[in-house]
């Protein structure tokens, strides 16, 4: 046997041994970055804050989001996010749009001292440093809405009480 046959038995052998290996490997499972995982820092702003359509400044946020998320498609998308202000509520796409859904206890009072409940929606998408959509992620940055609404009727009056604040998230 000369040195090159030698070689060439040596590479085949080494090759069968890797096809054997993969073979027997467990199945690896595809990540395909269609979700949102890890730490992110979520902002609104209220200086930009409108109140049934009109603008007036109401209190910013910034807070720390921890999300978690499960993937079958680019469009079908849920798990949870937890912020470090104590609240956990669902999180899930529709059509490339990322939504978060959460009850606020205690988010307006009347005049009379009566509590409203307001439903919290967080509605945002990828974006990248020029702020146009962005939809394989790569930036880490996503822009929104942080919307609120109250029940129809709330201190006496026949509509829904709505803030509007512009939401911007990004990795921590």
């Amino acid at each position: 046997m000369t040195a090159s046959t030698g070689k060439a038995i040596a590479a085949l052998a080494a090759a069968a041994m890797t096809a054997v290996g993969l073979l027997s490997a467990a199945p690896a499972v595809a990540d395909p970055g269609w979700g949102i995982n890890g730490t992110y820092q979520a902002s609104s702003n209220g200086a930009w804050a409108k109140i049934n359509d009109r603008y007036q400044e109401q209190p910013g946020e910034l807070q720390t989001w921890n999300i978690s998320t499960q993937c079958s498609s680019p469009s079908l998308c849920n798990g949870t996010v937890t912020s470090n202000e104590g609240w956990t509520a669902p999180i899930y796409t529709t059509n490339g749009l990322w939504l978060v859904k959460r009850a606020v206890p205690n988010w307006r009072f009347c005049e009379d001292g009566v509590p409203v409940e307001g439903l919290r929606i967080y509605k945002f998408y990828p974006v990248n440093e020029s702020g146009f959509v962005d939809a394989t992620y790569s930036s880490g940055e996503f822009a929104g809405e942080n919307y609120t609404v109250g029940p129809s009727g709330s201190c006496g009056r026949n509509a829904w009480p709505t803030v509007r604040i512009p939401f911007y998230m990004k990795t921590a």
